[in-house]
């Protein structure tokens, strides 16, 4: 048995029997990675803008914030999807009801462990999109504005 990891892919080389097992593996490890590249992508173009990073990959209970950045005066949680291929649909696509459910209680929950409950805040998306080397970054500010989630 072999391992081997590289920036896209993380597997085992096993025999032949278990291969379904294999190929499961390749694929969730390679989406985790992609993820974490897009999020890392995402941080350093918010930095650029200006923006100060407060947290990444805030977990509760509640859900996860994949960044938490102060914008002047604002609060902002940011959901970073992910794409190396759009035959999913757009990646702001994905972040659907539940999942904006969880990034406002989630949010809620951060300011208050934080005694930020007066902030003003926002949600973003950040899209990012992965091919070979590039990135192409689309930024959705308020993408989320359903207060009553």
């Amino acid at each position: 048995m072999k391992f081997y990891k590289s920036l896209f892919y993380e597997y085992l080389v096993i025999t032949h029997k278990n291969k379904n097992l294999l190929e499961e593996r390749i694929y969730m490890n390679n989406r985790k990675n992609i993820g974490n590249i897009g999020e890392d992508v995402a941080t350093r173009y918010l930095e650029k803008l200006g923006y100060k990073i407060l947290e990444r990959n805030f977990r509760c209970k509640s859900g996860e914030i994949d960044i938490i950045a102060q914008d002047k005066d604002e609060i902002v949680f940011i959901e970073v999807k992910t794409r190396k291929v759009l035959s999913y649909g757009d990646p702001a696509e994905s972040v659907n009801e539940p999942k904006q459910k969880h990034i406002y209680k989630a949010g809620e929950y951060y300011l208050f462990i934080n005694d930020s409950l007066d902030s003003f805040i926002r949600i973003d998306v950040v899209e990012v999109y992965v091919n070979n080397d590039n990135y192409e970054i689309n930024h959705i500010k308020k993408a989320i504005i359903d207060s009553n989630l």
